[in-house]
């Protein structure tokens, strides 16, 4: 992927970190059963691999919304509309408790396997499911991160205002649709838990367990970095994995770690898209497709 930088120069002393030397955002997926089934229906048969899922909304999501009140602190939760149509007692429990609620499709099927309509369907629904429950969102994380190059219109045009799908910065940034500007906060793999706990063999959606201590120490790493350089540290957790105890556990220390530097202040996906907007200094990028030559890269 690249992008053009669009100049922003109209001066502005608001910064999206304010005085922080980083911010910290705390987002969880509640994908409950979509990661299985979007692996194929077929494995909605499989007892094991269900209850593996549902483990997500019988113990895990519980267990980090009652860590999260003991520290008061936001978080933002992406949940797909297939989740809050199963599930709406649980998602209307986290927006009740003052988190954020976003929309992360429907089905959880990676959005670049999809077409176009199919794709649009996939913000239709889940923007439907959502709203039945009296949630309106504002930003949008697509399955896996496998944004296509429609989705950032599709966000816009479905009156989302911001995107956590790209990896090409640590700090966010504008990108300009034809509907309109959409903030990017960009997520990393390096802090998602799923390449740290995820293990299932089949549908074979990982095979990592790795201990907690392990993952904390990858974190602090990066919390230390981004407050050197001012980024963004977004935390990708997921309530199936990141539930369990002793990974349970670690998150409260994590939690604890942040508060102890001091100079990091945690935010919803919300609270940085409306600071970001704020910040002219920030930059506005148009997305532009390579066109790729199929005598260079003869594989398709």
């Amino acid at each position: 992927m690249t992008t053009s930088t669009i100049s922003n120069s109209t001066p502005t002393n608001t910064s999206w970190r304010g005085d922080a030397a980083a911010i910290a955002c705390l987002t969880f997926a509640v994908d409950a059963e979509t990661p299985v089934l979007a692996a194929g229906r077929r494995y909605s048969s499989n007892a094991m691999a269900m209850s593996h899922q549902s483990y997500d909304m019988r113990r895990g999501l519980p267990r980090l919304l009652g860590i999260l009140n003991e520290f008061s602190i936001r978080a933002t939760f992406f949940v797909p509309g297939f989740v809050a149509e199963m599930h709406p007692d649980a998602v209307s429990a986290i927006a009740e408790q003052g988190h954020e609620v976003a929309h992360h499709s429907y089905s959880h099927r990676p959005t670049t396997q999809l077409t176009r309509s199919q794709e649009r369907e996939e913000f239709e629904r889940g923007m439907e499911a959502l709203s039945a429950l009296d949630i309106h969102p504002v930003g949008y994380r697509a399955p896996m991160w496998a944004a296509s190059w429609d989705t950032a219109e599709f966000a816009t045009e479905f009156g989302l205002k911001y995107d956590t799908s790209l990896m090409d910065d640590d700090r966010p940034y504008v990108i300009q649709t034809g509907s309109g500007p959409l903030v990017e906060l960009p997520p990393h793999w390096s802090l998602d838990d799923w390449e740290q706990y995820a293990y299932l063999p089949e549908p074979h959606l990982g095979n990592v367990i790795e201990p907690p201590e392990k993952a904390l120490s990858l974190w602090t790493a990066e919390l230390d970095g981004m407050r050197e350089w001012g980024g963004l540290f977004q935390l990708t957790a997921h309530s199936f994995l990141s539930g369990r105890p002793g990974r349970a556990q670690n998150l409260r220390k994590l939690i604890e770690t942040v508060l102890d530097r001091g100079d990091v202040e945690f935010r919803t996906g919300e609270e940085l898209c409306a600071a970001a907007l704020l910040d002219h200094s920030l930059e506005w990028r148009k997305q532009e497709r390579i066109e790729v030559s199929a005598a260079t890269y003869p594989i398709w």
